[in-house]
């Protein structure tokens, strides 16, 4: 059960969460059924609904999601601060529970079209000044270090900074997303790949206008996250929002950024087929 949970949520981080997507994927790394069968999307559905799919995904407990209402000034579902730190120690724990699995899932994932749409959008010479948030094990960090760029991480899963250091050899920070303490105009970029999707929704606006605050003057904010129907809430033991384009887009110019450019995940296949929302933004 452990085994199978751990790299279908691996293959969910790669953008693979339609239940064939994800029978492809197991197949693919001759991962079979108990019975030793290849799976199909209707195995992996199955799988997915079982009673024991679902306690391990949520804790111990059934996940949950809330449909969001637009963006409000003071959300009637407003959660304290006692609840806020419970969704960060559970999401953060979930990665440090799973911490090597999901490296060994995630290492070799090609994000180069998000690594240039990074660098193209940044103005100026380089190297640049680099801000990996939410940098997990290390494998970005190490790329732009590789490319001759100052990157830092920072992550909320101690198990994470700790691979992330040893692999990158960057510096690498230990903050949580809803805690964090950064530098004023010290980065030429943010890279949050698969990241701010964890972060409520309420606490978004705060969230986008630290990074900002981070970021030089023109500074680029990259941004890729699950898309979907602006679901919010707790799945598979992590707090997360899937935003459509027009609510993360209503979230992002609200903190004083601009579009730069737009593109779904992963390429070359049909839009509805591309779970992944790219957007690239510049400081006003």
């Amino acid at each position: 059960m452990r085994h199978l949970i751990v790299e279908i949520e691996a293959a969910e981080a790669a953008g693979m969460t339609a239940p064939h997507a994800i029978a492809d994927h197991f197949n693919a790394k001759g991962v079979t059924t108990r019975k030793g069968r290849r799976w199909t999307g209707a195995t992996v559905a199955k799988f997915l609904s079982s009673p024991g799919a679902k306690r391990y995904r949520s804790g111990g407990k059934e996940g949950r999601t809330v449909k969001l209402e637009g963006i409000p000034d003071k959300p009637s579902n407003a959660l304290d601060k006692a609840r806020l730190r419970h969704i960060s120690e559970m999401t953060i724990g979930h990665y440090d529970r799973v911490a090597e699995d999901y490296w060994d899932g995630t290492r070799n994932h090609d994000v180069s079209q998000n690594y240039e749409a990074l660098l193209e959008a940044i103005e100026g010479e380089p190297p640049y000044a680099i801000l990996d948030l939410g940098c997990g094990p290390g494998r970005d960090l190490r790329y732009f270090r590789s490319m001759g760029h100052d990157a830092t991480g920072l992550d909320g899963s101690m198990e994470f900074v700790t691979m992330a250091r040893r692999y990158s050899g960057c510096d690498v920070l230990h903050q949580e997303f809803l805690a964090m303490s950064l530098p004023a105009n010290r980065f030429d970029g943010v890279f949050a790949n698969a990241s701010l999707f964890h972060v409520p929704s309420q606490e978004l606006p705060r969230v986008l206008l630290e990074l900002s605050t981070t970021l030089k003057p023109r500074g680029v904010l990259f941004c890729s996250n699950p898309r979907g129907n602006n679901e919010e809430g707790v799945s598979g033991g992590r707090y997360s929002c899937f935003f459509d384009l027009a609510t993360w887009r209503d979230y992002v110019t609200a903190a004083g950024f601009f579009e730069v450019q737009c593109y779904f995940r992963p390429p070359g296949l049909p839009c509805h087929k591309q779970p992944w929302l790219v957007t690239v933004w510049r400081k006003g």
